[in-house]
């Protein structure tokens, strides 16, 4: 049931004498820097008994997604040794937690904190890239077309591999109808949760409120649905809510790491998920990932530093697929940098992520070459991946083409793509001018050098 002022505050005596003790241990068991910067403005909301839900909200966004990539398990931890049956913690912005004790936000008839779809995911905030653009049309189309649903659209079935952003397109979906189509009744879960309201409304005789809750809506997402494969009971009510609201005209959306046909489901229900519109996301391209990585950046207020972006640049290149080990990785050094007043460089990221990046043997990208060379030469990175013949441009490019050769692993054709789409023989051509020129004249050959020596020093 959604919490109201008056619920909350009943509930909260014995439940703000427990987070006092579970903040104690937190206090006891952290570096005390880690503890003040992290947890000492955390405050209790919530605590559903029944679900076993633990509310807690902070003051700012960086701080809660530090708790929520890093801090969340032990926080569950710590709070099972207090209160028992703790499932799980949602951590809020205290702006999110005021609307919540208002009743403003979730509509569920059974209340459980997971429900809410993180505010920082919207369409507005979701990079769009070659791998992600028709997946994102159609989420959108979906949002926009709630009220009166396409159901050729219907279900949108998005999959793709952990970390690629279904979930942000999910929450991006019911924040866009919320806003757009307040009266309309929408729900978003993950398929877990479903899964153990299911068994809870079975075991309790409560079926009827469940089924009231789930069938009476305009607008029904099932997060992860791969999570409910063998699980026969849940699979057959999926089946059933399915049908109805279908039936109905509404509108369905389920996300999964594989497409409906590769998922161990009955075939009936694999059928109908892959009737509406099946959407895949891809391995972002490196520029997405970067474009990404900077709008996380600037959506926390991260100064966008020369360091920084070097940082954003290797942590692109080191982390091939997984846009959500990308945004931890940079929280990580954004919170070190913020804990020991330290500015953001390749150096710290060395050390903070060394789990990414080998401290041995760390490949410059293509990009941090190309921006030292052209610091060098007084031009812009831009112009190295132009056409510009003169020579003021043609120098700096040749010898930005032989330090990638010399300090990457890429192919020929691979530079060449990096330079604006040169064609390998280019690229070759300039490596070994490049070569020939150090070989007779000493200058030129120390310039080139200490191009190299900065760049693998940085």
């Amino acid at each position: 049931m959604t919490p109201t002022k008056k619920a909350a505050a009943q509930s909260q005596p014995d439940v703000g004498m427990a987070w006092k003790t579970i903040k104690k241990e937190l206090k006891g068991f952290l570096e005390k820097p880690q503890y003040e910067a992290w947890f000492s403005d955390l405050r209790v909301v919530y605590f559903d008994d029944a679900a076993g839900s633990l509310v807690v909200s902070t003051s700012d966004v960086v701080k809660k997604q530090q708790l929520e990539d890093r801090y969340k398990p032990l926080i569950i931890e710590k709070a099972n040794e207090v209160m028992r049956g703790i499932k799980n913690v949602a951590i809020l912005l205290e702006s999110e937690a005021k609307d919540i004790l208002g009743g403003g936000k979730a509509e569920s008839a059974i209340f459980d904190a997971e429900n809410i779809p993180d505010p920082r995911y919207t369409f507005d905030t979701f990079v769009v890239g070659d791998n992600s653009r028709f997946a994102y049309g159609a989420a959108l189309a979906v949002a926009e077309n709630a009220a009166s649903p396409n159901l050729s659209y219907s279900p949108l079935f998005i999959y793709g591999d952990s970390g690629l952003g279904k979930t942000h397109l999910m929450h991006a979906i019911w924040h866009y109808v919320k806003d757009h189509f307040p009266k309309l009744k929408v729900l978003y879960i993950s398929s877990e949760m479903f899964t153990d309201e299911f068994v809870k409304a079975s075991q309790t005789n409560s079926f009827a409120a469940f089924k009231n809750k789930y069938r009476n809506l305009d607008l029904l997402m099932i997060d992860d649905i791969q999570f409910i494969e063998e699980k026969t009971k849940t699979v057959e009510e999926v089946f059933n809510t399915y049908n109805t609201l279908y039936n109905m005209g509404k509108q369905l959306v389920f996300s999964s790491d594989r497409p409906p046909n590769d998922l161990n489901l009955e075939n009936r229900l694999k059928s109908r998920l892959s009737s509406g519109l099946p959407v895949d996301l891809q391995a972002p391209a490196f520029e997405t990932k970067v474009a990404i990585l900077r709008n996380k950046a600037s959506l926390q207020n991260i100064p966008l530093t020369e360091g920084l972006l070097e940082v954003i640049d290797i942590i692109a290149d080191k982390i091939k697929t997984n846009v959500r080990e990308m945004e931890g990785a940079l929280n990580r050094v954004a919170a070190f940098s913020t804990l020991n007043s330290e500015p953001v460089n390749k150096a710290m990221a060395k050390n903070v992520l060394r789990d990414i990046i080998s401290a041995k043997d760390v490949q410059p990208t293509p990009e941090i070459i190309k921006k030292k060379v052209a610091k060098y030469y007084e031009v812009k990175p831009a112009d190295l991946d132009s056409k510009k013949r003169a020579r003021v441009y043609s120098v700096p490019r040749q010898v930005a083409m032989y330090l990638v050769r010399e300090l990457t692993e890429l192919s020929l054709p691979q530079i060449g793509d990096a330079f604006g789409g040169k064609d390998h023989t280019t690229v070759l051509y300039a490596c070994e001018k490049v070569t020939a020129q150090m070989a007779s004249d000493n200058l030129f050959s120390n310039i080139v050098k200490e191009l190299e020596n900065q760049i693998v020093s940085t």
